[in-house]
C-alpha cells in the first residue's frame, strides 16, 4: 500500500481559510468516498468557507482550478479517479491532470491537495477511497495536505 511513510498532518485554526473543491464526476462509488474524507477533513480543520465544483472527469480538473484560482482562495483540492483501460488513453488522462494541476499551483501560488487516484483496477480505487473497509483516505488525505500547505505559506503572500 503506497500510505507507508505518510506524515501524520494535522491542521488546527484553518477557519478562516477558503477552499475550493474540485471532483471529477466519473466512477460515483468512488468518488462520493473521495469527496466525503474531503468534507471531514475540512470540518476538522474548522473551515467553513467551503466551495464544492463537479467536473466531467480527471482531464477537467486543471482548467477548473485554474480558473478557480483566479480569484481569492486559500487552497483548491483536486479530486478524482482514473482506472487503467486497454488503451494509452489512462497515461494521457494521468499526465495532463498531473502537469495541468502543478503548473496552476505553481503559476499562482495556491496550494492543491492532489486526490487523484491513477490505480489499475477499480479495487484498488476503492481501497482508496476512504469506504468503510477501505485500507486508505486520499480524499481526506488530500483535504489535509492542502490545508498544511496553506497555513505554512500564510506568512507568505501570493503576489
Amino acid at each position: 500500500m503506497s500510505g507507508e511513510g505518510a506524515p501524520a498532518l494535522t491542521v488546527q485554526g484553518a477557519g478562516g481559510l477558503r477552499v475550493v473543491v474540485i471532483a471529477s464526476q466519473w466512477h460515483t462509488t468512488v468518488m462520493d468516498g473521495l469527496l466525503d474524507g474531503a468534507r471531514r477533513a475540512l470540518a476538522d480543520a474548522g473551515v467553513d468557507d467551503v466551495t464544492e465544483l463537479r467536473v466531467p472527469g480527471v482531464f477537467e480538473l486543471p482548467v477548473a482550478a485554474a480558473r478557480v484560482t483566479a480569484r481569492d482562495v486559500d487552497a483548491v483540492v483536486a479530486l478524482g479517479v482514473v482506472i487503467r483501460g486497454g488503451t494509452p488513453h489512462f497515461d494521457y488522462v494521468c499526465s495532463a491532470a498531473t502537469t495541468g494541476l502543478t503548473l496552476v499551483a505553481q503559476r499562482t501560488g495556491v496550494p492543491i491537495g492532489f486526490g487523484v487516484l491513477t490505480c489499475d483496477d477499480e479495487k484498488q480505487a476503492l481501497d482508496r477511497a476512504g469506504l468503510p473497509g477501505s485500507a486508505e483516505d486520499k480524499g481526506h488525505e488530500a483535504a489535509t495536505a492542502a490545508l498544511a500547505t496553506a497555513m505554512t505559506l500564510a506568512d507568505y503572500p501570493r503576489r
